[in-house]
């Protein structure tokens, strides 16, 4: 216990209270922190330079512009000056940070050295480097207990309603032009593709129900920010998100709404579905051979046919090209540089006529990009992420079902679309920032029993009218 108190006694330090042993709560800046995270968002979720009429020239998404590439910079520079800033803040949430998003961050930085396409995999790091530096920061400035859904909903929020607005009046950008069944009539919105804007949706309904059923926000308000992200779940005809969704509502309103006496059986019932995922993920992937039968649930809950809409091609392809680099992969995403003749991601379009872009599997994407030592880091991650938000339960149960749900949706999305470590994905950015704000919650957990409750420090005039009350510890 002298050992952590004297680490925590860094904390303490960064207040005048210091000597009598307090510690403070410091919102200044906080500001800064939303600022960053709507840009982030921002150009992980739209095209560059909003420019909706390049969407089907197969181009890389690496391939930006000079205002994305500065743009990007920014995400790197802003960050880094404020865990400078707040370097000793920054270390102790560092030792309550989940070590295997580290460990990948490490790992897919150093596969440039085997990387396929060394360039790629660089750039695809910045952006790596960029989302974690901007989630460490978002917990070191301006923190309080539910900041995460407080600066990621209206986010969220304000581009749904925005992909609702641009379909009416620019259909023919916000609407998918192929005729294909899959595409046919399917939404984009202000996203890159229907996918992309279902996957935000999803995100959108849990984060309003959690509101709603958490009782964080008025019942108009909930109920009209359920509606804006599930009408544009529905238009985006994205069935994986559809159902993924449905599931981890139900999820949620049992986390939330179930009877105290019934809290104890919730950690085995969640644990429950990361095993039985995990054991889905290994037939996925055909590490588990003769169990096909098992995929038929599956095939239920997204809503796919026992192809999953022509996914298990894509996967038997791309599980022969991760077994000639089993171990360590071909490189942190090296694979799906664009239908090149030259590159091995050829194979696929020779072989099914089109290109998919990814794996449609998250987990055999980090396989494929990372081997086994990629794949290592996943699973570690989910044990870890899924061991602290239930810890973060017993506490703030409210806030633990939230992250719950989160890596429920995940856990079900990435059988068969892409979002585990993809800076092509948003949720990357949002499972990050879930994964920093989890550390600072069982951070502050251990400072309450060392030092007690803390002192709240004032933050500028401007800044103190818009404190919500709820935001007090």
């Amino acid at each position: 216990m002298n050992g952590v108190a004297s680490a925590f006694s860094q904390a303490a330090a960064l207040s005048p209270a210091a000597g009598n042993g307090a510690w403070t709560l410091d919102w200044r800046g906080r500001w800064i922190g939303v600022a960053l995270t709507w840009l982030l968002m921002l150009l992980m979720t739209v095209p560059d330079n909003f420019d909706y009429t390049s969407l089907n020239t197969g181009a890389p998404p690496e391939a930006g512009s000079a205002m994305s590439r500065l743009l990007w910079l920014l995400l790197l520079a802003a960050p880094a000056a404020i865990i400078a800033w707040r370097s000793t803040l920054t270390w102790l949430n560092l030792r309550w940070v989940n070590v295997f998003l580290v460990a990948f961050g490490i790992l897919a930085l150093v596969s440039v050295v085997w990387s396929d396409a060394p360039g790629v995999t660089l750039r695809r790091c910045i952006r790596v480097g960029a989302v974690l530096l901007c989630a460490l920061s978002f917990v070191v400035l301006g923190w309080d207990t539910r900041r995460f859904q407080r600066v990621l909903l209206p986010a969220l929020t304000l581009l749904l309603a925005g992909s609702l607005v641009f379909g009416v009046l620019r259909p023919t950008l916000a609407i998918h032009q192929e005729t294909s069944a899959e595409l046919l009539h399917a939404w984009r919105g202000l996203t890159n593709n229907k996918n992309s804007l279902g996957d935000c949706a999803s995100m959108g309904v849990i984060l309003w129900l959690h509101a709603w059923l958490s009782r964080e926000t008025a019942h108009w308000k909930a109920l009209g920010g359920i509606a804006v992200a599930a009408a544009c779940l529905l238009l985006s005809r994205s069935s994986t998100s559809l159902m993924v969704t449905l599931a981890v509502s139900l999820l949620l309103v049992v986390l939330c709404r179930a009877p105290r006496h019934w809290r104890p059986l919730l950690p085995p019932l969640v644990v429950g579905g990361m095993l039985l995922t995990v054991l889905y993920s290994l037939v996925v992937l055909q590490i588990v051979p003769g169990l096909d039968f098992l995929l038929k649930p599956v095939m239920l809950l997204t809503g796919k046919n026992m192809t999953f809409t022509g996914r298990t091609d894509i996967w038997a392809i791309v599980v022969d090209h991760a077994r000639t680099h089993l171990w360590l992969g071909t490189g942190y995403g090296a694979y799906w540089i664009g239908p090149l003749p030259w590159a091995p991601v050829y194979r696929v379009v020779a072989l099914l006529n089109f290109y998919p872009g990814s794996a449609h599997s998250g987990y055999l994407e980090v396989l494929n990009d990372l081997g086994i030592a990629g794949l290592a880091c996943l699973l570690g991650f989910m044990f870890v992420y899924l061991r602290d938000a239930l810890r973060l339960m017993h506490y703030d149960h409210a806030q633990g079902a939230l992250f719950v749900a989160l890596f429920a949706q995940q856990v079900m999305g990435n059988l068969s679309e892409t979002h585990w470590f993809s800076v092509l994905s948003s949720d990357f950015v949002i499972m990050s920032f879930a994964t920093l704000c989890l550390g600072r919650h069982l951070l502050e957990q251990r400072l309450r029993q060392v030092f007690g409750e803390p002192r709240l420090q004032a933050a500028p005039q401007w800044e103190a009218r818009a404190m919500p009350a709820a935001a007090l510890p």
